[in-house]
C-alpha cells in the first residue's frame, strides 16, 4: 500500500492522520511517517482516525506506541478515533488503550483535541 493512503489534514490547528481499513506490515511503514508529519506542526495534539480500520496488527500497535511515546517526550498527545470492536479488542489486549485516550467518533476525538 503505497504511503501517501495516510492522510494527515488539519481541523482547525489539530493535525488527523486518516488511516486506511487494514494496517499491517505493508503500510505500517506509511503510518509512522504520517504520524512524524502530523507531529512536526508543532501542535499539543494530534489524532489518528481509525473509524474506517477493521484491521491493525503488531506493526500498526508499534507504530502507535512510537508515536505515543515521541509525543509524551516532546509534550504533546496522540489522541485515537475508533470505532471497530476487532480494532478496540487489539488496543486492550496490548495495553495501548491504556496509554492512548481513545474515542469512538472522529468528532469526540477532536472535540477533546482543540479543548
Amino acid at each position: 500500500m503505497p504511503e501517501d493512503r495516510f492522510l494527515v489534514e488539519l481541523f482547525g490547528s489539530v493535525p488527523v492522520v486518516a488511516a486506511p481499513e487494514e494496517i499491517d506490515v505493508t503500510n505500517a511503514a506509511g503510518l509512522r511517517a504520517a504520524l512524524v508529519e502530523a507531529a512536526s506542526d508543532g501542535g499539543k495534539r494530534l489524532v489518528v482516525d481509525m473509524t474506517q480500520t477493521q484491521y491493525c496488527d503488531s506493526s500498526g500497535i508499534h507504530a502507535l506506541a512510537a508515536a505515543h511515546l515521541r509525543a509524551v517526550e516532546e509534550g504533546r498527545e496522540v489522541l485515537l478515533a475508533v470505532s471497530a470492536a476487532a480494532v478496540l479488542r487489539i488496543l486492550a489486549l496490548t495495553g495501548i488503550d491504556q496509554m492512548i485516550p481513545s474515542f469512538a467518533t472522529l468528532e469526540e476525538a477532536l472535540g477533546r483535541a482543540q479543548a
